[in-house]
């Protein structure tokens, strides 16, 4: 089937999205067809063929207009049918035991791994890169400590608001290994075009070997502090920027 144009992404959710996308694509072909079909046989059978003679006047064809009231009804129905389904399973939270915080910050990114030492941070250049397991149910938390940004990978099909105040929570399950591209998609201030991040996803067995190389006294003071830094400025409610550049793996 046509891809009109879009792609199916390498996520369970970006692939359902993807074939709504066609299902959508190929209902607008058929009905566009059959909408200009009668459009042009009304047009070529019933053209004016004297300067008199008006064709034939009908009225009151039920069963045609109830065959051009129904039929729209159900088509209507069943595009709704079918969004809502993919919707419900873009929005699903099912349990898991992988966890990632996500924090946007003007002008970077900070990935902390509840439960280990885990931390990634970086800003403008740095593309901090953060890392998943492959075929399995990862649960995000979204915030930001200053303004709107935007997590968006375009790999996964999938983008949400980073707002100050707000705890957006969503679940991904990447279905095939590699390194993904991912930016801010709100504009957010001076270095919004240098807000990049990557999304590294990989085996069980790698990322558990990942995830071993923090288990460190030094990796455990810096994810601690990491984390009581971005609680306390998630609590104040008000944009706090460090003065300072920080470095994080």
């Amino acid at each position: 089937m046509p891809s009109f144009g879009a792609h199916p992404g390498v996520t369970d959710s970006s692939k359902s999205v993807y074939h709504l996308w066609q299902g959508f694509s190929v209902a607008a072909v058929i009905i566009g067809a059959l909408a200009i079909g009668l459009i042009l046989y009304a047009v070529l059978r019933y053209r004016r063929r004297s300067s008199d003679a008006i064709p034939a006047q009908h009225q009151y064809h039920l069963p045609l207009e109830i065959l051009y009231t129904v039929v729209p009804i159900l088509v209507v129905f069943g595009l709704f049918a079918a969004t809502l389904v993919v919707e419900n399973k873009e929005t699903a939270n099912p349990q898991t035991n992988v966890t990632v915080d996500v924090n946007a910050f003007q002008w970077g990114w900070q990935f902390t791994y509840p439960g280990t030492n885990a931390l990634v941070y970086g800003q403008t250049t740095q593309s901090p890169e953060m890392v998943m397991p492959v075929d399995t149910n990862v649960h995000f938390n979204l915030t930001s400590t200053d303004v709107v940004h935007g997590f968006y990978v375009r790999a996964f099909n999938f983008s949400r608001y980073a707002l100050p105040g707000v705890v957006n929570q969503f679940t991904i399950r990447a279905t095939s290994t590699g390194t993904f591209f991912g930016q801010c998609t709100q504009l957010c201030g001076l270095y919004h075009s240098l807000m990049y991040f990557r999304v590294k996803v990989v085996t069980p067995a790698q990322y558990a070997q990942w995830l071993a190389t923090f288990n460190n006294a030094a990796d455990a003071v810096k994810a601690a502090a990491a984390t009581k830094t971005t609680n306390e400025e998630l609590a104040s409610g008000v944009a706090s920027k460090n003065t300072t550049t920080k470095f994080g793996r």
